[in-house]
């Protein structure tokens, strides 16, 4: 039986919270640790159900992994035996694609299962594999065994265009050719602030990489990486998610330590579609305790739209967020996701609750606001849309329970605490089960 929220009619949110290290920072950087014998140091880990199943993966191909206390971690990947991936361990995370890269340029070769993770559509992994083919690997796809076999014995340098602006694919190629000594171009790369993160962690291990949050990147890679000390950066999503309850709940929020370089498309978003107050004040970002929120239409009075795009857009894992503070503000808004056909079917819940909105395809919706929302049964279907029934619960009136909240821990470090230290009334109970 997994673990459920109870959300009760909270009292106003009121406070400082301090943001948890980068998830999709975290995963790659725990990965690259495979590209070196020497140990690997990073502060600001994240406590989250993905980060321990990554260090499970690790620690079954022979990674010695020690806990420095709090968030710091040294890795040290000196006995690596196995160049298979469990596919147990592999289903339950996507990001178990990221160690292909670097088990590929330093071992020579990969065995690995299709990676598992949100079921919010389809996630292709043709970029990463065409990346790998294009530095010389033979990729070989077994569907009878779902297998997926990769060979780099005669890696080399290439210059690459990816078929899609992948963030994961992005740092796979990245990882591949940090170990060949040749020079590697990646055209259309991803150029988020996680991506940007893990371009420094390979820098300071040896590798060398020019276009630091473009999108080339020229990589002269090294025949030997050495071990480095690292720190992650904050996520991203948990402050556009704390960005998001601030907005829908009465009180004053204060988000502690962001980098206000991230959050240019985000406040833009919340602010200029949506009509948050919020403000930045040094290196803290705070929501007001006065909100009036509306939608500003665009030139005309026409519908405007929220949508999502390869950085520097709008994220895709936040516009499930900016969809419920929608249904809080006053006007009509499109949403429209144009990534996985999936992500917006968690909107018949809010549907539930009292929210106006109409899905008119698997990638947009309408949404007419202000709503009042009302508690409700409800499952959280992936880690973002789990955190929008949660900031919806506290913006209702009467009691949500949230099952299935381990998908929200595989990328909220503990959500709940956080919650309550800010005056809301949430626990965490488990169903007991039934003799």
């Amino acid at each position: 039986m997994t673990d459920r929220f109870i959300i009760q009619v909270s009292h106003p949110i009121h406070g400082s919270v301090h943001i948890s290290g980068n998830k999709n920072a975290a995963l790659p950087m725990l990965a690259a640790c495979l590209l070196t014998d020497e140990p690997v140091t990073l502060h600001n880990v994240p406590r989250i159900g993905d980060v321990n199943t990554m260090l499970a993966l690790l620690r079954d191909l022979g990674v010695r992994v020690i806990a420095n206390g709090g968030h710091s971690i040294t890795l040290q990947a000196d006995q690596v035996e196995s160049r298979s991936l469990s596919p147990r361990l592999c289903q339950q995370i996507r990001a178990s694609i990221l160690l292909a890269g670097p088990m590929l340029s330093r071992f020579g070769r990969v065995e690995l299962p299709p990676p598992g993770g949100d079921v919010i559509g389809r996630r292709r992994i043709d970029t990463h594999l065409l990346a790998f083919e294009r530095l010389g690997a033979t990729v070989d796809v077994d569907m009878a065994t779902q297998r997926i076999i990769i060979d780099g014995a005669r890696l080399h340098g290439a210059d690459m265009l990816l078929d899609e602006a992948s963030v994961t694919g992005t740092e796979n190629a990245l990882m591949a050719a940090a170990l060949i000594p040749q020079e590697t171009v990646i055209r259309n790369a991803a150029s988020e602030p996680h991506v940007q993160n893990l371009c420094r962690m390979l820098v300071s291990m040896g590798a060398h990489i020019e276009g630091i949050g473009s999108n080339t990147l020229h990589i002269q890679g090294s025949d030997r990486l050495h071990g480095s000390e690292c720190t992650i950066g904050p996520d991203l999503l948990e402050v556009g998610s704390f960005l998001g309850l601030g907005a829908v709940t009465p009180g004053t929020l204060r988000i502690k330590d962001v980098r206000a370089d991230d959050l240019r498309m985000v406040l833009h978003v919340f602010r200029e579609r949506l009509g948050v107050n919020c403000w930045l004040e040094g290196t803290d970002l705070v929501v007001g305790d006065e909100q009036d929120l509306r939608v500003l239409a665009d030139v005309g009075g026409a519908v405007p739209k929220i949508d999502d795009g390869p950085w520097p857009h709008f994220p895709a894992d936040l516009l499930s967020i900016a969809l419920v503070v929608a249904t809080q503000a006053e006007g009509t808004v499109l949403i429209h996701e144009k990534m996985f056909e999936s992500r917006l079917f968690y909107v018949d819940k809010l549907i539930t609750m009292g929210a106006r909105i109409i899905l008119c395809d698997p990638h947009r919706a309408v949404v007419v606001g202000s709503s009042q929302l009302f508690g409700q049964a409800l499952s959280s279907p992936d880690i973002r849309a789990g955190m929008a029934l949660v900031i919806a619960a506290l913006a209702a009136r009467g009691e949500s329970v949230i099952a299935n909240v381990g998908q929200i821990d595989r990328g909220y470090e503990h959500l709940e605490r956080k919650l309550q230290a800010l005056g809301a009334q949430i626990v965490r109970t488990r169903p007991q089960p039934v003799s």
